[in-house]
């Protein structure tokens, strides 16, 4: 008998994850079915379940499943088992990279006459993700015990007050780039940079998933980050704009990479990516300088929506 159900759960499994039936759990699970992420600490039926399957599969077509082990005490039942596919297909926000991966993990059932009636797994998309080298933040984000009161409000803070807080603190302004597959230069306005270490040298860049220049960047193996110069408020309005090609009317040279450094500007280096941490509405990329110019000329300073010259700071 418990031969027989561990069959009809591991053809059900190969069905839904190899072949993209996901019909094929209806039969398997209670009608009450819960599914528990380890990670998450969140719970979810059978249809979230049904549509992970098929974005998955949609971003990896090839992907193959092997069950490595079934391990059953009476109605305690856990799988063990090995994934491998090529990211081919967005997922979640995140540009394909071609990659192939091979992700492992396992689940814990709990059967009530035969039929899954609970679910642990250790693993999810997220998981899939970070496999790849595209680990999440969204730990930091979840509201499961919001602590935050502002004016009797519990949840998140009122956007007017993030604004606020925000419009008081004084930035540079960068202009981060890259190369597209097609050997394209790419490039946005920003002024989420920030150092993370000298030794190693270790930089950072916040950019919005919605960003044109997003998808070249994630895919790019180097970015490019210009300190823009009190000289360069036209490049600046510029790349922070919908324009077509914000690099036709802009002189510009590559660095040893090949990632586009804009002349003129207060000082350019050239990164290697290598992290990428999703979130939410963000990537932070995490590079290592491999190259650094700095020029004799002021940066342009930023606050409240509003450009500054550099030069004309008074030390307090």
């Amino acid at each position: 008998m418990q031969q027989t159900i561990n069959n009809t759960l591991t053809a059900a499994w190969t069905a839904a994850w190899d072949e993209g039936d996901v019909n094929a759990f209806d039969a398997i699970v209670t009608a009450d079915y819960q599914r528990e992420s380890a990670g998450k600490k969140k719970a979810s039926g059978l249809k979230e379940l049904q549509q992970e399957i098929l974005d998955i599969r949609a971003a990896f077509p090839d992907l193959t499943t092997r069950i490595d082990k079934v391990i059953a005490d009476g109605d305690d039942v856990a799988i063990f088992w090995t994934s491998t596919g090529t990211f081919t297909n967005t997922l979640h926000g995140v540009p394909p990279t071609g990659r192939v991966v091979e992700t492992r993990g396992s689940n814990a059932l709990t059967l009530r006459d035969g039929l899954i009636a609970h679910e642990r797994v250790t693993w999810d998309a997220g998981e899939l993700l970070a496999d790849l080298g595209v680990p999440s933040l969204q730990s930091a984000f979840e509201d499961e015990a919001p602590d935050i009161v502002v004016d009797n409000l519990s949840g998140d803070l009122p956007l007017d007050i993030m604004k606020g807080f925000n419009r008081q603190f004084i930035t540079g302004v960068t202009v981060v780039t890259t190369v597209d597959d097609e050997g394209k230069p790419r490039g946005l306005a920003a002024n989420s940079y920030a150092s993370i270490s000298l030794d190693p040298p270790l930089v950072l860049v916040c950019v919005q998933k919605t960003s044109s220049t997003y998808s070249a960047l994630f895919q790019s193996s180097h970015l490019g980050i210009n300190i823009l110069s009190n000289e360069q408020l036209g490049t600046v309005r510029t790349f922070a704009s919908k324009a077509p090609d914000k690099f036709a009317d802009l002189e510009w040279h590559a660095g040893p990479n090949g990632v586009p450094l804009i002349d003129g500007s207060s000082a350019s280096l050239e990164a290697e990516i290598k992290e990428r941490f999703q979130a939410k509405t963000h990537t932070i990329f995490v590079g290592r300088v491999r190259h650094a110019e700095v020029a004799d000329v002021d940066p342009m300073v930023y606050k409240a929506g509003h450009f500054f010259d550099g030069a004309r700071l008074e030390e307090l």
